[in-house]
């Protein structure tokens, strides 16, 4: 059975193309000016609608006509950036990669949350909304938020990894801290274009309902025992209070924490890295959307037919189409268009072969 949070259709699909390809085959420049200059948001993402459109709109990609969407994130790139920017980090805005944050490796475990929103980072953005609003009438799309521990990742270093097992009670108040910069950056957003995570994950664009997409990158560095003690609590607090809730974990092992993640209460949706046990997650969650992301290093090197099985293969473990979406993030400048063909046309292939067995 479908969840009445997310189905519109069985199986949906999606891709990101890596910044690399985007200034490779369009010359889209990556500066700080593509992020917060409104003029460049407007033209960067009209371009970008296009020339999906142009490849791949058979397939539902990209816009044809010439309508500029106020879009104030770039929803068609994977990076989280500006929480952390907010938050002390210094980031490289470069020509052809994603925002790069540079660990900034405070000492403090104190975050001043008022300082974060009056920020020059946030000052920007702001003046990047509101700019678009006044000229566009509304906004669309959303920023990357990242999430509690990449954001700490990025102001400790590798020290947090020592806070959570030297100091346990001062760990969960300093990703406390963290999550309410979270939840007040989120709702600003969302109440002003409708959604929080489609640059997250371009995927979630194709669900009934905007989910809330927490990212759990990090996590593959820590064991369950300390994600339950430490980081759990707010998953489950975010699962009651933004329903539809999810978690991206892009790492190889989300399985790993299949038992943990089953405690979540409402855990709508699971973005499920390359190389998770997609079987062992289905046995403790039965109801969870699973969005399976290809590799973008291995498709490069696989022949169309193994794709064409891979993909086969992993969507038929997931066992329920209404609970299974596929994609593939930041592929590069190296990538064959026909490898994107052939993401679409199996998914499209499988839908049919599922529908016609549904309706015999």
């Amino acid at each position: 059975m479908p969840n009445n949070y997310l189905t519109t259709e069985i199986l949906p699909v999606d891709i990101v193309l890596a910044p690399e390809w985007w200034h490779k085959h369009t010359g889209i420049c990556f500066d700080r000016d593509f992020f917060f200059h409104p003029s460049r948001r407007l033209e960067a993402e009209q371009k970008m609608e296009k020339i999906l459109y142009e490849k791949w709109g058979k397939y539902g990609l990209g816009g044809e006509n010439e309508f500029e969407k106020p879009e104030v994130g770039a929803v068609h790139l994977a990076s989280g950036y500006l929480i952390s920017e907010m938050l002390g980090c210094t980031v490289e805005y470069r020509e052809n990669h994603p925002p790069l944050v540079l660990p900034a490796f405070q000492d403090d475990m104190d975050i001043d949350i008022e300082k974060a929103f009056k920020s020059e980072a946030f000052s920007q953005f702001l003046n990047l909304m509101d700019t678009l609003k006044k000229r566009q009438g509304y906004l669309t799309g959303d920023v990357n938020w990242s999430g509690i521990l990449n954001i700490a990742l990025d102001l400790r270093g590798e020290n947090v990894l020592l806070d959570m097992s030297l100091n346990e009670k001062r760990t969960k108040d300093y990703f406390s801290q963290i999550s309410k910069v979270i939840d007040k950056f989120v709702s600003g957003i969302k109440k002003e274009t409708g959604t929080s995570s489609i640059s997250v994950n371009r995927n979630v664009r194709n669900l009934k309902k905007p989910v809330f997409l927490h990212s759990e990158c990090s996590h593959t560095m820590i064991s369950s025992e300390d994600y339950e003690k430490l980081l759990l609590p707010f998953d489950v607090g975010w699962s009651h209070k933004y329903r539809p809730f999810g978690i991206h974990y892009c790492g190889d092992d989300p399985h790993r924490h299949a038992r943990s993640f089953a405690k979540i209460p409402y855990l709508d949706f699971l973005d499920v890295g390359w190389g998770g046990d997609i079987k062992t997650l289905r046995k403790y969650l039965p109801d969870t959307f699973f969005n399976i992301r290809l590799s973008p290093v291995e498709i490069k090197k696989q022949p169309n037919e193994e794709l064409r099985m891979m993909i086969t293969r992993l969507v038929r473990e997931s066992e329920n189409p209404y609970l299974t979406g596929v994609c593939c993030i930041n592929m590069d400048d190296e990538v064959e268009d026909k490898k994107i063909d052939t993401i679409f046309e199996t998914v499209n292939d499988l839908r049919t072969n599922y529908l016609e067995d549904m309706s015999r």
